[in-house]
């Protein structure tokens, strides 16, 4: 193997010994700041059958505060607060069995991206790590030592006057009031069309949606609805855009303009959508807000309900360098899955007519779905990107950091597997004797990515890959995940080509800045391992 390439693995469901696993931990845990103290104590424990020392003020909190305690706090979204001791030590044991589920349904965190497969650099990736699920469980095991107090970390302040998540929003629109009673059967419908008051056209960088209730919530987690995942909440789910209404301005029944947008389906626990920092989505002046696709689900208790949406916007010189591209990737009309079968596969294509960035991956299932992967073919290359399980309870979305964000050429196949289930096993199946095909209700199925994309020219493609290149200091030995024509450079892939452009300027003055005035190299002192898919 070349001296300058590196192959780095995960463990997952691998046979590494864990004593390996461990030791490797230590470095990472140091080098990403976390608790390598957690990672030594394990490695060295991991040798005898004694469980380590490992505790909770020590240990565990920081773990809990990185990836857990967000929601599961006062007037968090979770039912019960993770913050102290007492907090956390009755619930060990289920910390410890849920943790390991890692990325199947029922796992917590809720974050289902398969760690042994395709890409792996995301925002806001609240995963753990091996050794971090192996600290949780050999503290319980360990009989859920406290420690020293004094080991925990600051603890972490959350105002809750600020209610999203983004950031305050720059625009805030309030749909109308619903009144859903607590056995009432599921509805679709539409909704009455809101103005949204811009008086100018604004491109936005993130739209984030709250259901504002009266469901009451406790410390104890008790709330009076049901005690399911989103059982505080009534709204479903909206399909939903912006239009700007000619003659009719109200209703279900107003006419379509051009001027349509369309922005991410609201879900229930779906976190803001933070648009690619160079393609905002437009939000025209005088434009509504316009659905008719809205999907009420009563909670158990009489509950009074609305959504807020809020806007955050560029400046206002801001101009997109790249066009949002729309397309179907799935099936949502011939699906045909067969009662009491697991494994069972559904599958969809499209064939990219322009160069395409995707910016999010987001598969779309319903009960019976327990996996979406992801795979790009080019010519004869076959390439898995990624693989998610799936929860219906927890439909989220996964973003592509900078720099990772899958780059495939026009003529790209993309192709999406679900998995399914309607065995026993599958506890979200209501009855498994049912033959199970298309629809909108969760017991009947769907199969979409809705994940978020943008187009390129061909000069803005190359120009990508050079970037991608320089930034993560590719060699002719290295393999990027998703970007089969990474490494094969035009005449105007020359670096020198780019000397002008502002992005490698900007680059250029960074590098210069940590290098030290008068030292020569490139002023890049991490890892290239770091930096890299492989």
């Amino acid at each position: 193997m070349p001296p300058d390439t590196r192959i780095l693995s995960f463990a997952g469901r691998s046979s590494v010994p864990f004593a390996l696993l461990l030791l490797s931990a230590t470095g990472l845990a140091g080098q990403n700041g976390e608790s390598a103290a957690t990672a030594r104590h394990l490695a060295a424990a991991s040798t005898g059958d004694a469980p380590a020392d490992v505790t909770f003020s020590r240990d565990v909190a920081p773990i809990l505060q990185r990836a857990c305690v967000r929601c599961h706090r006062d007037n968090g979204v979770a039912p019960m607060p993770l913050v102290t001791y007492e907090d956390v030590q009755p619930y060990a044991s289920m910390i410890a069995r849920r943790t390991r589920i890692r990325d199947r349904a029922g796992a917590m965190p809720p974050w289902y991206m398969e760690k042994d497969i395709g890409i792996q650099h995301f925002k806001d990736d609240m995963s753990l790590d091996e050794w971090e699920i192996e600290a949780l469980d050999v503290w319980r095991r360990a009989g859920t030592p406290e420690g020293d107090p004094a080991d925990l970390p600051p603890p972490l302040e959350f105002d809750d006057d600020v209610v999203w998540a983004a950031g305050e929003p720059d625009l805030i629109v309030k749909l109308p009031e619903v009144l859903v009673k607590g056995d009432a059967p599921d509805w679709w419908g539409d909704i009455e069309s809101v103005p949204t008051g811009l008086t100018e056209d604004r491109w936005v960088k993130s739209v984030e949606i709250r259901e504002v209730n009266d469901v009451p919530q406790r410390r104890d987690g008790e709330h009076g609805g049901r005690h399911t995942v989103g059982g505080r909440f009534v709204v479903h789910h909206m399909i939903w855009s912006t239009r700007v209404l000619e003659g009719q301005e109200t209703g279900p029944g107003s006419r379509r303009a051009s001027s349509d947008t369309g922005w991410p389906v609201h879900e229930v626990g779906r976190e803001p959508d933070i648009f690619d920092e160079e393609a905002g989505r437009l939000l025209r002046a005088g434009s509504s807000v316009v659905s008719n696709s809205v999907h009420l689900h009563s909670n158990g208790r009489d509950t009074r309900a609305h959504l807020e949406l809020g806007f955050r916007f560029h400046p206002k010189d801001y101009e997109p360098k790249y066009r949002r591209t729309i397309l179907g990737l799935g099936n949502g009309s011939d699906i045909d899955i067969r009662p009491g079968v697991a494994g069972q596969e559904l599958h969809a294509y499209k064939v990219l007519d322009q160069h395409t960035k995707i910016v999010t991956f987001e598969p779309h299932l319903h009960a019976p779905g327990m996996r979406m992967c992801l795979e790009a073919i080019w010519g004869f290359n076959v390439e898995t990107l990624n693989c998610v399980g799936y929860d219906h309870n927890w439909v989220r979305g996964y973003t592509y950091a900078q720099d990772h964000q899958p780059l495939l050429p026009k003529g790209t196949v993309l192709h999406i597997i679900g998995y399914m289930d309607t065995s026993e096993a599958n506890r979200n199946v209501p009855d498994t004797r049912n033959w199970q095909g298309s629809g909108n209700r969760s017991v009947a199925n769907m199969f979409i990515d809705l994940g978020m994309r943008v187009e390129m020219s061909d000069e803005q493609f190359v120009e990508e890959m050079a970037m991608r290149r320089h930034r993560l200091a590719l060699g002719p030995n290295d393999h990027v995940v998703g970007c089969p024509l990474c490494m094969v450079i035009p005449a105007n892939g020359d670096m020198s080509y780019f000397a002008g452009a502002e992005w490698w300027q900007s680059d250029a003055a960074t590098e210069a800045e940590s290098s030290g005035e008068g030292e020569s190299g490139s002023g890049d002192r991490r890892d290239p391992g770091d930096r890299r898919e492989r």
